[in-house]
């Protein structure tokens, strides 16, 4: 084998995953088409979820160095501030950090941990066995026990494994880039916080939206419903665009210094399944859709936090297939809400005057304290919970929050405890003198604390994605075993494997 696990794609899905498997302990081979980096950033921020999980990998002091953040974010342009701060969690914000740094970031702690990423070397296909799968790439082929295809929405790999992709297609069409203005720029309705410029055109069904991303430098965008684009795949002209602004706005504003330009829809596709074999899918090359509400960047880096433990520890020996199935059966669901929710965003989006009712109905619902805390939980990645195991604790399957630890050497933050990818039992005191999950000792840590915010007397076995495994009363080792074994293999000899 050239490695244990071969990763189709350094967006930051794959960088991620590199560096979660790495942690766990796997060989990783990132292959990139793209010979240099991107050089500009199509996600503008990170949800609070991402952000907690980069946390518990001791990151997040690199991400928030020269970052911004807004509180309050957005559904559907409507204009109703979400309350993420109603979550139990420190950082209910959008951490604004464009995509070209977190992809610099993560390329860089990937370095650190070991992984080597090769840039213009595509993935064309593969053939798996038994044994694992011989990827073909441009260059020479590369031996691996997996393959994970975080090659985009245009995925090679998923395409070569037969994998449908099926889904909704477009009736929003937009060109959007970066660039200056010398103009006023227009300022009617507006479109939420992020787009606090913007023009909204119900005669054309059309609107215009845009936002500084850096001094004088705006993100812009221009979109219309119902009449698709000449050919999708044309590169976007500077002349395009300042057309399509002076048929939507009225004039071009003064447009120069255009530094990128893109066409966009709201076309929304799910695969069917993330597994075939020896061979995965994550990020966009299993669900694409529009980025309304900033989640998609989100859901590629939470999906790499999920199966990054799980396929390390297959490739560690002690990984069953049940756990590495569990990665499908935990994130599609949530990838299946994040498309829907952002189809309901593109028919509020759309300014047709026979969505008036709905759009003014959805005002009055995000106003209600249990709606917005709804639509929140969504757009955050706050109310991502997972199936419960043994036990009937109601954290059990939930991220479990970043409590203030008591210890006997001081007190410490459950995120403290995560930066080496591993398992976590917090026991109450007095602990016993020997952890009721010592035959897990090479996968889980045990930790005698009292948490914050957690009922006195209960033990907490936690994933190495910072979600609850098991929780209950340290008495009932029975179920803590069965947990264990669910969640983190059979018991070694020993306390080794």
């Amino acid at each position: 084998m050239d490695c244990d696990v071969v990763v189709a794609g350094a967006g930051p899905t794959g960088l991620m995953l590199a560096c979660e498997l790495a942690l766990g302990g796997a060989r990783v081979v990132v292959a990139e088409r793209g010979r240099e980096p991107e050089r500009h950033s199509k996600a503008m921020g990170m949800q609070g979820r991402t952000v907690e999980l980069l946390e518990l990998r001791g990151l997040l002091d690199r991400f928030q160095e020269g970052a911004g953040v807004l509180k309050g974010g957005n559904f559907a342009s409507l204009g109703v501030p979400m309350r993420f701060e109603e979550f139990d969690t420190r950082h209910p914000y959008v951490l604004l950090v464009p995509q070209l740094r977190t992809e610099e970031l993560l390329a860089e702690r990937a370095g650190e941990l070991g992984v080597r990423i090769v840039r213009g070397v595509a993935v064309t296909g593969f053939t798996q066995d038994e044994e694992g799968v011989t990827v073909e790439t441009e260059a020479e082929p590369l031996r691996a026990r997996y393959l994970v295809g975080c090659d985009g929405g245009g995925s090679a790999v998923r395409k070569h494994a037969g994998i449908g992709f099926t889904g909704q297609d477009p009736h929003m069409y937009a060109l959007i880039g970066d660039m200056r203005f010398r103009g006023e720029l227009p300022r009617g309705e507006g479109l939420g916080p992020m787009r606090p410029v913007g023009l909204v055109n119900p005669e054309r069904r059309s609107w215009f939206g845009a936002f500084q991303h850096q001094p004088g430098v705006y993100r812009a965008t221009v979109a219309w419903f119902g009449e698709p684009f000449a050919d999708r795949n044309a590169p976007v002209t500077e002349e395009e665009m300042r057309a399509a602004l002076v048929e939507h706005t009225g004039g071009d504003h003064g447009m120069h210094d255009v530094t990128w330009l893109s066409r966009l829809t709201d076309v929304s596709r799910l695969a069917e399944s993330y597994r075939r074999g020896r061979v995965l899918l994550a990020g966009d090359a299993a669900h694409i859709h529009l980025p309304a509400g900033g989640q998609g960047l989100n859901l590629g880096i939470q999906d790499a936090v999920n199966l990054g433990w799980k396929l390390a520890a297959v490739v560690r020996g002690w990984g069953t297939e049940e756990l590495l199935d569990s990665y499908q059966s935990e994130r599609r669901p949530v990838a299946d809400g994040v498309v829907r929710n952002t189809r309901t965003q593109a028919v509020l989006i759309d300014p047709d005057p026979r969505y008036d009712a709905l759009r003014q109905t959805f005002r009055e619902l995000m106003a209600l304290p249990d709606t917005n805390h709804h639509i929140a939980g969504m757009l955050s990645g706050f109310d991502v919970a997972y199936g419960a195991g043994p036990g009937d604790h109601p954290l059990t399957g939930r991220r479990m929050p970043d409590a203030e630890l008591l210890t006997a050497d001081g007190p410490r933050r459950i995120s403290d405890c995560f930066t080496r990818a591993r398992g976590l039992l917090l026991l109450p005191e007095p602990a016993p003198p020997v952890s009721p999950l010592v035959a897990w000792a090479d996968r889980v840590d045990t930790l005698a604390a009292e948490a914050a915010g957690v009922e006195p007397g209960t033990a907490v076995l936690i994933r190495p994605d910072g979600y609850v495994a098991w929780a209950g009363h340290p008495a009932r080792q029975e179920e803590l075993h069965r947990a264990a074994t669910a969640w983190f293999g059979a018991p070694a000899r020993d306390g080794h494997t």
